[in-house]
Protein backbone atom coordinates (compact mmCIF):
# COMPACT_ATOMS: atom_id res chain seq x y z
CA UNK A 1 0.00 0.00 0.00
CA UNK A 2 1.57 3.61 -0.78
CA UNK A 3 1.73 6.11 1.67
CA UNK A 4 2.21 9.79 1.03
CA UNK A 5 4.13 11.46 3.62
CA UNK A 6 3.86 15.36 4.48
CA UNK A 7 6.81 17.38 3.89
CA UNK A 8 7.75 17.68 7.56
CA UNK A 9 7.45 14.09 7.67
CA UNK A 10 9.50 13.50 4.85
CA UNK A 11 12.42 16.08 6.55
CA UNK A 12 12.21 14.35 9.68
CA UNK A 13 13.23 10.75 7.94
CA UNK A 14 16.10 12.33 6.63
CA UNK A 15 17.11 13.98 9.51
CA UNK A 16 20.38 12.72 11.73
CA UNK A 17 18.33 12.26 14.66
CA UNK A 18 14.96 10.69 14.52
CA UNK A 19 12.23 10.76 17.41
CA UNK A 20 9.73 8.38 16.09
CA UNK A 21 6.80 8.00 18.38
CA UNK A 22 3.61 5.60 18.03
CA UNK A 23 0.10 6.53 18.61
CA UNK A 24 -2.70 4.03 19.66
CA UNK A 25 -6.31 5.13 19.21
CA UNK A 26 -9.04 2.50 19.94
CA UNK A 27 -13.19 3.52 20.08
CA UNK A 28 -15.04 2.84 22.91
CA UNK A 29 -18.81 3.60 23.68
CA UNK A 30 -17.58 5.65 26.85
CA UNK A 31 -14.42 6.85 25.54
CA UNK A 32 -11.64 7.05 23.14
CA UNK A 33 -8.41 5.08 24.56
CA UNK A 34 -5.89 7.08 22.99
CA UNK A 35 -1.88 6.34 24.03
CA UNK A 36 1.24 6.79 22.77
CA UNK A 37 4.80 5.11 23.22
CA UNK A 38 6.43 7.99 25.54
CA UNK A 39 5.73 9.25 29.36
CA UNK A 40 3.97 11.99 30.00
CA UNK A 41 0.59 13.53 28.39
CA UNK A 42 1.04 14.92 24.82
CA UNK A 43 -1.50 16.85 22.85
CA UNK A 44 -1.94 15.87 19.15
CA UNK A 45 -5.23 16.03 16.95
CA UNK A 46 -7.19 18.29 19.69
CA UNK A 47 -6.95 15.14 21.71
CA UNK A 48 -4.61 13.92 24.78
CA UNK A 49 -2.74 11.12 24.62
CA UNK A 50 -2.05 9.02 27.69
CA UNK A 51 2.18 8.03 27.80
CA UNK A 52 2.87 4.58 28.36
CA UNK A 53 6.21 4.61 28.13
CA UNK A 54 8.00 1.17 27.06
CA UNK A 55 4.42 -1.03 28.81
CA UNK A 56 2.82 -0.55 24.96
CA UNK A 57 3.94 -2.78 22.39
CA UNK A 58 2.74 -3.47 18.88
CA UNK A 59 3.92 -6.54 17.17
CA UNK A 60 5.42 -6.07 13.53
CA UNK A 61 2.50 -5.34 10.95
CA UNK A 62 2.62 -6.88 7.66
CA UNK A 63 1.25 -5.54 4.18
CA UNK A 64 0.50 -7.95 1.28
CA UNK A 65 -0.04 -7.35 -2.80
CA UNK A 66 -2.08 -9.84 -2.47
CA UNK A 67 -6.13 -9.19 -1.24
CA UNK A 68 -5.84 -11.31 2.05
CA UNK A 69 -6.65 -10.24 5.70
CA UNK A 70 -3.45 -9.30 7.74
CA UNK A 71 -3.51 -8.49 11.50
CA UNK A 72 -1.30 -7.59 14.77
CA UNK A 73 -1.33 -7.78 18.12
CA UNK A 74 -1.81 -4.39 20.77
CA UNK A 75 -0.26 -5.04 24.20
CA UNK A 76 -0.48 -2.67 26.92
CA UNK A 77 1.52 -3.61 30.33
CA UNK A 78 1.47 -2.54 34.02
CA UNK A 79 -2.26 -0.73 33.24
CA UNK A 80 -4.59 1.02 35.61
CA UNK A 81 -7.48 -0.15 37.09
CA UNK A 82 -9.51 2.46 34.78
CA UNK A 83 -8.20 0.46 31.46
CA UNK A 84 -8.97 -2.68 33.15
CA UNK A 85 -12.91 -2.08 33.87
CA UNK A 86 -13.39 -0.93 30.30
CA UNK A 87 -11.73 -4.29 28.67
CA UNK A 88 -14.14 -6.41 30.87
CA UNK A 89 -17.21 -4.50 30.63
CA UNK A 90 -17.02 -2.70 26.96
CA UNK A 91 -17.77 -4.10 24.20
CA UNK A 92 -14.85 -4.43 22.07
CA UNK A 93 -15.31 -6.67 19.50
CA UNK A 94 -15.61 -5.10 15.50
CA UNK A 95 -14.29 -1.40 17.43
CA UNK A 96 -12.08 0.66 15.45
CA UNK A 97 -8.38 0.83 16.79
CA UNK A 98 -5.59 2.65 14.63
CA UNK A 99 -2.22 2.98 15.22
CA UNK A 100 -0.28 5.47 13.96
CA UNK A 101 3.47 6.50 13.45
CA UNK A 102 4.63 9.75 14.08
CA UNK A 103 8.12 11.63 15.06
CA UNK A 104 9.15 14.69 17.30
CA UNK A 105 10.78 18.21 14.93
CA UNK A 106 13.63 19.41 16.67
CA UNK A 107 11.66 21.22 19.29
CA UNK A 108 9.98 18.58 20.58
CA UNK A 109 6.60 19.07 18.50
CA UNK A 110 4.70 16.39 17.25
CA UNK A 111 5.00 16.45 13.73
CA UNK A 112 1.61 17.73 12.32
CA UNK A 113 0.30 14.45 9.73
CA UNK A 114 1.58 10.92 12.10
CA UNK A 115 0.97 8.08 9.08
CA UNK A 116 -1.55 5.74 10.12
CA UNK A 117 0.30 2.36 9.74
CA UNK A 118 -2.57 -0.21 10.68
CA UNK A 119 -6.23 0.49 11.04
CA UNK A 120 -8.47 -2.37 11.63
CA UNK A 121 -10.97 -3.59 14.29
CA UNK A 122 -10.52 -5.35 17.64
CA UNK A 123 -11.34 -9.44 17.88
CA UNK A 124 -10.07 -11.26 20.80
CA UNK A 125 -8.70 -9.57 23.92
CA UNK A 126 -7.06 -11.53 26.70
CA UNK A 127 -6.53 -10.50 30.17
CA UNK A 128 -3.78 -11.37 31.70
CA UNK A 129 -3.09 -10.61 36.13
CA UNK A 130 0.03 -11.28 38.06
CA UNK A 131 0.29 -10.52 41.45
CA UNK A 132 -0.21 -6.15 41.46
CA UNK A 133 -0.25 -5.42 37.50
CA UNK A 134 -2.37 -6.27 34.66
CA UNK A 135 -1.46 -6.92 31.29
CA UNK A 136 -4.12 -6.40 27.68
CA UNK A 137 -3.24 -7.95 24.22
CA UNK A 138 -5.80 -7.16 21.95
CA UNK A 139 -5.62 -9.19 18.25
CA UNK A 140 -6.63 -6.72 15.64
CA UNK A 141 -8.00 -7.42 12.07
CA UNK A 142 -7.13 -5.80 8.71
CA UNK A 143 -11.13 -4.82 7.25
CA UNK A 144 -10.45 -7.50 4.36
CA UNK A 145 -11.42 -10.17 7.06
CA UNK A 146 -15.06 -9.89 6.31
CA UNK A 147 -14.68 -11.68 3.15
CA UNK A 148 -13.43 -14.77 4.52
CA UNK A 149 -16.91 -15.00 6.40
CA UNK A 150 -19.46 -16.85 4.96
CA UNK A 151 -22.55 -14.85 4.12
CA UNK A 152 -25.97 -16.70 5.09
CA UNK A 153 -28.74 -15.40 2.62
CA UNK A 154 -31.43 -16.39 1.23
CA UNK A 155 -33.14 -15.14 -1.99
CA UNK A 156 -36.43 -15.19 -0.35
CA UNK A 157 -39.13 -12.36 0.21
CA UNK A 158 -38.44 -13.09 4.19
CA UNK A 159 -34.39 -12.35 3.79
CA UNK A 160 -34.91 -8.65 1.21
CA UNK A 161 -37.41 -7.57 3.90
CA UNK A 162 -34.30 -7.52 6.42
CA UNK A 163 -32.78 -4.82 4.60
CA UNK A 164 -35.39 -3.35 2.75
CA UNK A 165 -39.01 -3.44 4.60
CA UNK A 166 -41.10 -2.61 1.54
CA UNK A 167 -39.70 -4.60 -1.33
CA UNK A 168 -41.57 -6.69 -2.66
CA UNK A 169 -39.56 -7.72 -5.16
CA UNK A 170 -39.09 -11.85 -4.15
CA UNK A 171 -43.23 -11.76 -3.33
CA UNK A 172 -44.10 -14.26 -5.80
CA UNK A 173 -40.54 -16.13 -6.14
CA UNK A 174 -42.18 -19.77 -4.56
CA UNK A 175 -45.52 -19.19 -6.98
CA UNK A 176 -42.96 -19.03 -10.14
CA UNK A 177 -40.56 -21.51 -9.13
CA UNK A 178 -41.94 -24.35 -11.24
CA UNK A 179 -43.96 -22.12 -13.75
CA UNK A 180 -43.78 -23.21 -17.43
CA UNK A 181 -43.08 -20.19 -19.66
CA UNK A 182 -43.87 -20.89 -23.62
CA UNK A 183 -41.87 -18.30 -25.39
CA UNK A 184 -42.44 -17.65 -29.26
CA UNK A 185 -45.50 -18.74 -31.54
CA UNK A 186 -47.47 -21.75 -29.77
Amino acid sequence: MTRSLSSNMQDVTTATLVRPIILVEAEFDSSDVLIWSGIGDLTWDSKTWTGTGQLLRVDAMEESVEMRAVGTTVTLSGIPSELLSIALQEDYQGRQLTVYLGAFDDSGTVITSPVIVFKGRMDIMTISESGDSASIQVNVENRLIDFERPRERRYTSEDQKIDFPSDKGFEFVSTIQDKEIVWGRV
